[in-house]
């Protein structure tokens, strides 16, 4: 089968498109025919090796996984044993190591079923993006209705989930982008907009009982100038400034440091990985309540592209790779009723 595979650290150049093994699913696992893969800032950090502190966990010298990729969307095409509740010929989205090839190996419990009316670029783009952002929205930060929301970064693949899932909780949304993204941040939900070149001081930027920051890097004591006297601050993922060790990991333990003592409330998100998430978000996607914002469908061939284009941050909501043709159709738009229990 085709893989994209990764020749130790470094840019999308440490990429090639290679023949591998085809896997077989173990014991709650299940094999799928991949039709479109989503990179995510969590394939650009395996792919440099940054920060430093993960690479005892996905090797020293070069990834222990040398197949990239995370988000997939395909066709189960078997069933390894104990698997309950999914079938072969089952569309279905999800997340595991690996998944940036024709087939993938991944756990039953982390993938769920596609509903007929969503396609499989749109699918590909929730299982990391989406499922970080529901998880901020609903379970670190708790959004309610009427609360003002400032998402930093909000033209980016998480950002671009959080204003829609912000917005859906009733929420005020204002969106720090740069001006070429402003229009898909509106699009998606934000009632206002802030350009962080013409007004780059966060005092600037109003305050409020929010603030969600995906790729800002500024230190903490910055950021909560936006932030009112109660309001809660969540970091997530590790893209930011710092030192080559930790990178932007540095801001989430300062935040857990600091918390206890602080009147504002400073927590980061650390993604899991869920089946149930995953379902939760395809069915709004199905019902016209979330947009799947994507920018662009690349070639399985342009892997080595769509990662550079995301490290430029050129990239307007989510980047897909297609590996079939997977007929995707212009999403619904969004309606303010929402699915019950959702998000």
């Amino acid at each position: 089968m085709r893989a994209v595979v990764q020749h130790g650290y470094g840019g999308p150049e440490r990429l090639s498109i290679e023949q591998r093994s085809e896997p077989a699913p173990a014991r709650g696992q299940v094999l799928v025919r991949v039709d479109a893969v989503s990179p995510d800032s969590g394939t650009l950090h395996i792919l440099t090796g940054e920060p430093r502190i993960l690479r005892p966990v996905v090797g020293w010298r070069s990834p222990r996984q040398p197949v990239i990729g995370l988000a997939f969307a395909g066709v189960v095409e078997q069933l390894g044993a104990g698997v309950h509740g999914l079938a072969v010929g089952d569309r279905v989205a999800g997340a595991a190591p690996a998944a940036f090839a024709e087939l993938v190996v991944a756990r039953a419990d982390r993938v769920a079923r596609i509903p007929d009316s969503v396609s499989s670029v749109d699918a590909a783009t929730l299982p990391i993006s989406a499922s970080t952002a529901l998880q901020a929205v609903r379970d670190v930060a708790r959004v309610e209705a009427g609360q003002r929301v400032l998402v930093i970064g909000a033209g980016g693949g998480v950002g671009s989930f959080l204003t829609q899932l912000s917005t859906m909780r009733g929420a005020h949304v204002t969106a720090v982008v740069s001006a070429p993204k402003s229009a898909l941040a509106r699009e998606l939900g934000a009632e206002r907009t802030i350009d962080y070149r013409v007004t780059p001081d966060p005092a600037q930027w109003g305050r409020h009982d929010v603030v969600i920051d995906t790729a800002d890097g500024r230190p903490l004591s910055v950021l909560r100038r936006a932030l009112s006297p109660c309001g809660t601050l969540v970091i997530v993922g590790a893209d930011g400034a710092g030192g080559p060790l930790l990178d932007g990991l540095e801001r989430q333990l300062v935040a857990s440091l600091l918390n206890p003592w602080a009147q504002q409330r400073l927590t980061s998100v650390v993604q899991r990985e869920r089946g149930s998430d995953i379902a939760v978000l395809l069915g709004a996607l199905a019902s016209g309540d979330l947009r799947a914002p994507v920018d662009r469908v690349l070639s399985f061939e342009d892997a080595p592209e769509a990662l550079r284009l995301m490290a430029d941050r050129a990239v307007a909501g989510k980047v897909v790779l297609g590996l079939a043709e997977t007929g995707r159709g212009r999403s619904p738009e969004p309606t303010l009723e929402l699915p019950p229990g959702f998000p």
